[in-house]
């Protein structure tokens, strides 16, 4: 039987992580336990409305945040904050599916476009794999604004 999982990032800024990875899968933030949120509402302002009301320190409510595939198939995603940095290279990374299906260059080209749109929402292009047939069709490395890797492929 297979189990459903969060993964979950240690940060300094969970909630501006949390919404570049929200923008990076096409993920949404949940509102809070308990309330409903009309259409077109920003869940952020309603986390921030119900920590004030649930007497929460304001230092601490940006503490932690979360993102969620809309659909329900992936996993949720957890951010919380940490003092301590990042020092070593993350040993557990996500691989960005930008180009199913694609091949030779119509893939890099679809991965180059998806590249540029993250390093405009704060990603770093770190390095490109070009396609070496049969085993590998060619990926990107990047880092999100806090520097972990992940890889568009």
């Amino acid at each position: 039987m297979s189990r459903q999982f969060q993964v979950t990032f240690d940060a300094h800024d969970p909630r501006a992580l949390s919404t570049f990875w929200r923008e990076a899968l096409g993920y949404v933030h949940p509102g809070p336990p308990g309330v409903d949120l009309p259409a077109g509402a920003d869940p952020l302002a309603a986390w921030d409305d119900f920590l004030e009301r649930a007497g929460v320190p304001q230092e601490e409510r940006t503490a932690r945040s979360a993102v969620e595939d809309p659909e329900g198939h992936g996993p949720r995603l957890f951010f919380q904050r940490v003092p301590e940095g990042r020092t070593a290279k993350n040993r557990v990374h996500l691989d960005v599916r930008a180009a199913p299906g694609l091949r030779g260059e119509e893939r890099m080209a679809a991965l180059e476009a998806e590249c540029e749109r993250l390093v405009a929402l704060g990603a770093t292009r770190v390095r490109r794999f070009e396609p070496t047939p049969p085993l590998s069709a060619g990926h990107l490395v990047m880092a999100d604004p806090e520097g972990n890797e992940f890889c568009l492929d």
